[in-house]
């Protein structure tokens, strides 16, 4: 019997091999080929069967099975990690499955011996010898069991992580490695069960712990935090990394009566780790911060900005963080009660048209991602390729070779080490450059004018939108000869740009015509093709702009949900932070009835799935946390300072969108989960804007309230009649709201704290910290490897597993089956069809009967309440041009005002292995597709 070759996905999960000693070194595919040749030529004695060299029909074997072997290790869900033992199981297999069972045989043979020499056995003796003496296994066995304590079955969770733990021990190993071995051995399990990812973290605990208290201690032994926290504060001092005022705080009191440290146990591995890696403080290597000292430094570093009872405040603030109700944006969770409190997520700047500018543009980048922040670029108003420059009497350039610097500069400075540098240009449909432009991450042609490192993005007025609809020309300018146009929208652009065109017929500049619906089309083949640039609409984030009275939105910034004024002399800050909604639902008990059609009243469905009084809580002490932001934050650049002081704008977002649907059994693609985004959304924007109102009669309005839309009582909802209807737009205009938005119109015309209140950001990393999922982003898989600075991990969808485990169906089979089946479950009919439109994937979920796109649904009732924008990623299983053009042009239609990745599937998939005695479920034999290799988050706004 022959195996079909399994071709190796695009993404390689596995990249680690662990050796018997415990150690690490990197995968090679040659090593598995020669030790497959040696077992192909010798018997188990190691003597040669016929010679010393492989005759055709051997190599064809060895040839077989390398590739089948290396393409499975391949293809397996793991955390980036495989012992070498699973390798040899994995090899013996394949020679069965082969037909070789002659040569299988002497390989197991061949094992056995030479494991038996290593022995002095294990089995035989009580503990393993290490550099600092004797460690015995009953210790061991104990501080594991200690750790799971808090779990279900922990007897069981136990013995299976010391169990897999004693592969990894031999003698003379550092004591400090025992832990990490049962680190190791329990997310090596993550898979089998989310309780794995529970009790790896208490053990990286334990080793957090032996860190920063000065010994590992068991989670029956108690937190000395009463000793510990002083002392840990006046540490972070005297070594220079925190900030002195922080020992003005009551420590006593925030040590022994505030902090909980019961709540790490909350977090999972993958979060956990994360903050381990790059959130803890840490002094010469040696980390000094658990994770309740990190929410309380945060808590206390925000509270610096209260004029009174700081330590009341901080105690408040540590409350919603460390019960993960709302997160602060990761600069703020790096930076906040340090010596350099850069707290900001997002920086959008205007490039100006001179060589001094936009050379102090590219140094600007790279001060501000010195200290942790996502960059937007504004590049329209640079000259265009062949543009005339009067003071060389030459011709410029263009944009192209100017962005390869910044490309080049984001790579050079990344974020202190903490995360890469990020940086998004963007540049208007009518720029001459447009065309290149749109070529930038493509992996051929001239490299020199290729940036493979850096976001591109569309800025798309809806004049070109019309065109493409009813397929006219539209023309190209360098906006050195239409300088004015880049600052107007809407119909003050349409009759602008009407003139331009007639003064380029005539001669009077120079221009290019081109066919709308051709650059449309080439503008979304690259965006299939290389993920850029992402589309983003002009005239959306302009006409509904609570701030036109004080400048024009020129750009959007790195993840796409900010939209703020920018100029040469003004550089747009927001400061970020998220909403968990899973912490604020009313979850349902485990049903087989899905919620799909809506048929209570509006205001029933709200009070029926969110806790109003505990969002409400959250809600103003987070405005209170994002302004306290503007007031502590250190600015790398005067212009950044400038304008966060005169607009102090925020964004407010959500996060754990999926796991609160399927809390209430509602499914994404259904009528209720756009609901749900509706009556949700209006919540949050109600409390957020009621709160800022709030913070202005206690602090006084932001500097330029006074013309600005909060000022003639315009809010958010109120502003969709301001973009207009017609012309192809057809936003949800219903006035349908559950609260009381009149009165609301009239407070805030007395005054508004922040220019700005919401935005909805990707949440792509403190979402991981949190345990939830991503943004607004439905479950990506259920299953899968996600990759990050971090390393490799397992993901598994905790709800889901619940949920077959009511039903008795989780066990190794349906493990198999997920991995098979790339983590979904519309294949497999052994799963109930109410859990499979509950748990379906992100490439799953589609359009309802009238081919409209449910994610663009549920964004789009959201955008409605938000005053700034969000970052939406677009999903489609079998994308096609004409499929694609529909999904933007919705987009566009419906109101959003930006959009983010669009992430597709292959259009082929390998044949997978399974693990576990290569059973399946009875499973429909429709093909399992690669996703991408596009990254799945973005960690650099959050």
């Amino acid at each position: 019997m022959c195996l079909p070759f399994v071709a190796s996905p695009s993404k390689k999960f596995m990249n680690k091999v662990q050796k018997r000693d415990g150690s690490l070194s990197d995968f090679d595919a040659a090593k598995i080929e020669a030790a497959i040749i040696q077992a192909v030529l010798r018997d188990h004695h190691g003597n040669y069967r016929q010679g010393r060299t492989l005759s055709a029909s051997q190599r064809a074997v060895t040839d077989l099975v390398t590739q089948t072997v290396v393409a499975t290790l391949n293809s397996r869900v793991t955390d980036g990690v495989i012992h070498i033992e699973d390798i040899q199981d994995q090899v013996e297999l394949v020679l069965m499955r082969a037909g070789e069972h002659v040569v299988a045989r002497d390989y197991v043979l061949y094992r056995e011996a030479r494991a038996a020499d290593r022995r002095r056995p294990v089995d035989e003796v009580d503990g393993v010898d290490t550099d600092s003496g004797r460690v015995l296994f009953y210790d061991i066995r104990t501080e594991i069991y200690c750790a799971v304590a808090h779990l279900p079955v922990r007897t069981s969770l136990s013995d299976a992580i010391f169990s897999e733990t004693r592969k990894s021990l031999y003698d003379g190993m550092p004591k400090s490695e025992i832990i990490t071995a049962a680190i190791m051995a329990a997310r090596s399990l993550i898979e089998l069960d989310p309780d794995y990812s529970r009790a790896a973290a208490a053990l990286l605990m334990s080793k957090i712990r032996g860190e920063a208290m000065g010994a590992c201690l068991g989670y029956s032994v108690g937190y000395p935090y009463q000793d510990y926290f002083p002392a840990y504060i006046a540490r972070g001092i005297a070594v220079g990394r925190l900030d002195p005022r922080l020992a003005e705080f009551d420590l006593a009191h925030l040590g022994s009566v505030i902090i909980r440290p019961e709540r790490d146990l909350d977090i999972d591995y993958l979060g956990l780790q994360i903050l381990y890696d790059r959130y803890l403080i840490h002094d010469r290597e040696v980390h000094i911060e658990t994770p309740q000292a990190m929410w309380m430094r945060v808590a206390m570093g925000i509270a610096l900005a209260e004029d009174s009872n700081r330590t009341e405040w901080a105690a408040k603030f540590y409350e919603v963080l460390s019960t993960f109700a709302f997160v602060s944006s990761t600069p703020t969770l790096f930076n906040a009660g340090t010596c350099h409190p850069q707290l900001s997520s997002c920086f959008l700047t205007t490039v100006p048209d001179d060589l001094e500018g936009i050379y102090d543009a590219i140094k600007e980048n790279a001060l501000l991602s010195k200290f942790s922040g996502g960059l937007g670029n504004d590049w329209t108003p640079v000259r265009s390729m062949g543009a005339y420059i009067k003071g060389t009497n030459g011709k410029s350039q263009g944009v192209v070779p100017f962005l390869k610097v910044v490309n080049d500069t984001a790579v050079a400075v990344n974020q202190g080490g903490k995360r890469k540098g990020a940086v998004c240009a963007y540049l208007e449909t009518w720029h001459m450059d447009i065309e290149e432009f749109l070529e930038l991450r493509k992996n051929t042609g001239d490299d020199r004018r290729r940036t493979h490192d850096m976001n591109t993005a569309n800025w798309v007025p809806d004049l070109f939108m019309r065109r493409v609809s009813a397929n006219q020309d539209w023309t190209l300018f360098s906006p050195s000869d239409v300088p004015d146009l880049h600052d107007l929208y809407g119909a003050d652009f349409d009759v602008r740009y009407a003139e331009y065109e007639v003064l380029a017929a005539q001669g009077g500049i120079v221009s290019k015509t081109v066919s709308a619906v051709q650059l449309w089309r080439k503008m979304l083949t690259m965006l299939f093709e290389t993920g850029h640039p992402w589309i983003t609409f002009k005239d959306a984030c302009n006409l509904r702009n609570p701030q036109q009275h004080a400048g024009v939105v020129h750009s959007s910034n790195l993840c796409t949900e900010i939209t703020l004024n920018t100029s040469e002399e003004e550089t747009a800050v927001c400061n970020l932070g998220s909403i968990n909604l899973m912490a604020h639902v009313k979850e349902k008990p485990f049903s087989s009835a899905l919620f799909e059609d809506v048929a209570v009243s509006r205001e029933t469905f709200m009070l029926d799935t969110i806790d109003m009084e505990h969002l409400e809580c959250t809600v103003r002490v987070a405005m209170r946390m994002l302004d306290n932001v503007i007031s502590v934050n250190w600015y790398a650049t005067e212009k950044g300072r400038l304008s966060n002081a005169r607009h102090r704008p925020v964004g407010l977002g959500v996060m754990g969108v999926a796991d609160a649907l399927a809390a209430l059994r509602i499914p994404y693609g259904s009528r209720a989960a756009v609901l749900f985004s509706d009556v949700s959304q209006e919540a949050l924007s109600w409390f957020a804007i009621d709160a800022s109102a709030d913070l202005a009669t206690q602090r006084g309005s932001y500097e330029s309230f006074s013309g600005s839309f909060w000022s003639r009582g315009i809010l958010p909802m109120d502003s969709i009649a301001l973009r207009g209807v017609g012309g192809g737009i057809v936003m949800d205009t219903a006035a349908s709201a559950n609260l009381d938005w009149d009165g609301l119109r009239e407070k805030v015309k007395s005054g508004m704290r922040n220019s700005n209140c919401l935005a909805i950001a990707p949440t792509a990393t403190i979402s991981n910290i949190s345990g939830v999922s991503q943004g607004v982003d439905p479950f990506y898989q259920n299953l899968y490897a996600k990759s990050n600075l971090s390393g490799e991990f397992t993901v598994l969808n905790p709800a889901m597993v619940r949920d077959m485990k009511e039903l008795g169906i989780w066990d190794a089979v349906m493990v198999n089956d997920l991995k098979y089946f790339d983590g979904s479950l519309g294949s497999i009919d052994r799963a109930p069809k109410f859990l499979r439109r509950l748990y379906a994937t992100a490439f799953e979920i589609g359009s309802d009967a009238n081919g409209d796109n449910w994610l663009v649904q549920c964004a789009a009732r959201r955008q409605k309440w938000v005053d700034q924008a969000i970052s939406l990623n677009l999903y489609m299983a079998e994308p096609s041009g004409p499929k694609i053009d529909a999904l933007y042009r919705q987009c566009w239609s419906s109101g959003l005002k930006t959009t983010y990745y669009l992430r597709t599937l292959g259009a082929t998939s390998a044949e997978k292995s399974t693990v576990s005695g290569g059973q399946l479920n009875a499973v429909s034999l429709s093909p399992a597709s690669k996703v991408c290799s596009m990254e799945t988050g973005c960690e650099s706004c959050q």
